[in-house]
C-alpha cells in the first residue's frame, strides 16, 4: 500500500498521448491526483483523458509542443489557471533515433536532442517555482519531479550515440537539480527503464526498427504499467523518504 494518497494533488505529465506517459497518467488519478496531460496528439490526449474520467479521475488535455519554451511556459500556465496548483512533474516524453553516425542524419539528431534534452529544460524550468510553492503549502508538505530516462542512461550502445548523450547527460542534470532542491522540500527522482513495449521503435526506419526488434526478441518487454507503477511509488512516499534513482529493467534483459 502506498505511504499517502494524492487527494488533492496536481500532476502534469509530458508525452502523455501513449505508452509510459498515458499509463502514468491513469495511475495517478488513480492514486488521486488531477492529471494535465501534455502531447501533441489532441485526439490521443481526449483518449486518455476520457479513459481517466472513466475510472473516476479528472484529466485535462493540453496539446502543446513543448520543444519551444513559450509554449512551455504556457502549458504550465494553462494547467495553473485550470488546476490552481502543480504538485508533481513528470517529465516523459522523448524520441529514441538509433543508427550509426554514418548513416544517420543531423536532422535526426537535432531532433532528439530537441525533445529530449531542450523540451524537458523548458518545461522543468516552468514548473520549479510552483513546485516549490506546493511543497510549502500541500498537506503533503513535498512535491516532486520525476524524470523518466532510460538503460541508454547507464549503459552506451552503437548505433545509439546520441540517444546515450541525451540518456547520460539527463542523469546528471536529475542529480544536480535534486541537490539543488533538497532544501525547498521538492524530491527530484530518475526513472530508468529497460525494454517497455511502447511505440518508442515506431520511429526508426525499417532496417533500423528490424534490427533493434530481433535484439530485443528473445526478452519478455515490461509493459508501460510497470514504469507508470513505479513512478507511483516514488510521489506517494512520505516527505521523510525519496527514492531518487529507480532502475527497472526487463526481467531478461542484461543490458
Amino acid at each position: 500500500m502506498p505511504d499517502s494518497t494524492l487527494d488533492g494533488a496536481v500532476a502534469l505529465v509530458t508525452g502523455a498521448s501513449s505508452g509510459i506517459g498515458a499509463a502514468t497518467a491513469r495511475r495517478l488519478a488513480l492514486e488521486g491526483a488531477t492529471v494535465a496531460l501534455v502531447a501533441r496528439r489532441r485526439d490521443r490526449l481526449d483518449q486518455v483523458a476520457g479513459a481517466i474520467a472513466d475510472q473516476g479521475g479528472t484529466a485535462i488535455p493540453v496539446e502543446a509542443d513543448i520543444t519551444d519554451p513559450q509554449s512551455a511556459d504556457e502549458v504550465v500556465q494553462r494547467a495553473l489557471d485550470r488546476l490552481g496548483r502543480l504538485d508533481i512533474l513528470v517529465n516523459n516524453a522523448g524520441i529514441m533515433l538509433l543508427n550509426s553516425a554514418l548513416h544517420t542524419t543531423v536532422e535526426e539528431w537535432d531532433r532528439m536532442v530537441s525533445l529530449n534534452v531542450a523540451a524537458l529544460l523548458h518545461i522543468t524550468h516552468a514548473a520549479v517555482p510552483y513546485l516549490i510553492d506546493a511543497a510549502a503549502t500541500s498537506p503533503r508538505q513535498v512535491a516532486d519531479l520525476v524524470n523518466v530516462s532510460s538503460t541508454a542512461g547507464r549503459v552506451a550502445r552503437p548505433g545509439s550515440s546520441v540517444y546515450n548523450l541525451t540518456k547520460f547527460g539527463l542523469q546528471g542534470f536529475t542529480e544536480s537539480l535534486r541537490q539543488e532542491l533538497l532544501g525547498e522540500h521538492v524530491r527530484v527522482s530518475v526513472v530508468e527503464p529497460g525494454t517497455v513495449d511502447t511505440e518508442l521503435v515506431n520511429h526508426l526506419g525499417d532496417a533500423t526498427r528490424d534490427a533493434t526488434r530481433r535484439q530485443v526478441s528473445g526478452i519478455e518487454a515490461l509493459r508501460a504499467s510497470d514504469i507508470a507503477d513505479a513512478i507511483a511509488y516514488i510521489v506517494t512516499r512520505e516527505r521523510r523518504m525519496a527514492v531518487n534513482e529507480m532502475l527497472v529493467r526487463a526481467g531478461d534483459q542484461t543490458w
